[in-house]
């Protein structure tokens, strides 16, 4: 691992360290996208380096891919390999019940098509990303959209009583694209109560890819905080 004396990633590694024991021969291997799994991903390419681990991975974005050679990891996909063993990513919010908000990288489509498709869904996050409720700390919902359907996504989203932005990009004018060619609006809507039922009302709406809630996918969540690592698993 690289080492890095910042207090927040230093969290991260460590509950990465702890997700990436799930990681078997043999295994395939969901690679999530963003800066938490991005430590995973690379104590997976060590463990292959130091124990000459057998498995292949799956990247959620053409980030996670790139960093997925450069750690000598093998790449399959879900053509070969519909099932997947276990994925590791990270979250940008997580509550008690292991209701997520994800796509603060703006993979979150790919990442919830890998992450439908494994069998064990591990989640590793800081401290910080701890929460009651999703929504809180002015957190946004990011939603893949079709570039067509843009004002009409973010019209709708107002109706339901939201503030859409349509996330640009960095380092160039315009918006965001995904992996996928498509644009991203982040969605505040405050403390979300019902997270469930307003995913279903926003992927709902003519446009929308997919969504940055993730409800009832995650299996086991490896929280790194100042002192030790704590495990948190769906009930």
């Amino acid at each position: 691992m690289k080492a890095n004396i910042d207090p927040i990633q230093t969290q991260k590694q460590r509950a990465a360290l702890e997700a990436v024991r799930h990681v078997k021969d043999g295994y395939i291997v969901g690679l999530g996208s963003g800066s938490t799994a991005a430590y995973a991903i690379e104590a997976i390419g060590k463990r292959i380096e130091e124990e000459n681990l057998l498995i292949m991975g799956i990247p959620t974005s053409y980030q996670a891919f790139l960093l997925a050679v450069e750690c000598k990891i093998p790449i399959t996909t879900l053509d070969e390999h519909p099932v997947i063993d276990v994925t590791i990513d990270g979250a940008d919010q997580l509550t008690p019940e292991l209701f997520l908000i994800k796509g603060g990288g703006a993979a979150l489509a790919r990442e919830k098509i890998v992450a439908s498709a494994s069998k064990l869904n591990v989640i590793i996050v800081d401290d910080a990303k701890k929460v009651k409720l999703l929504g809180e700390k002015n957190q946004f919902v990011p939603i893949e959209v079709l570039p067509f359907a843009l004002p009409i996504v973010k019209e709708t989203i107002v109706a339901m009583g939201g503030r859409p932005v349509v996330r640009e990009g960095k380092g160039k004018l315009g918006p965001t694209i995904t992996d996928n060619g498509n644009t991203i609006i982040d969605a505040y809507f405050g403390e979300i109560v019902n997270p469930a039922e307003l995913a279903v009302k926003v992927k709902m709406i003519p446009g929308v890819v997919e969504t940055g809630f993730f409800i009832g996918l995650t299996d086991i969540v490896y929280v790194g905080t100042s002192t030790e690592v704590e495990r948190l698993v769906k009930s």
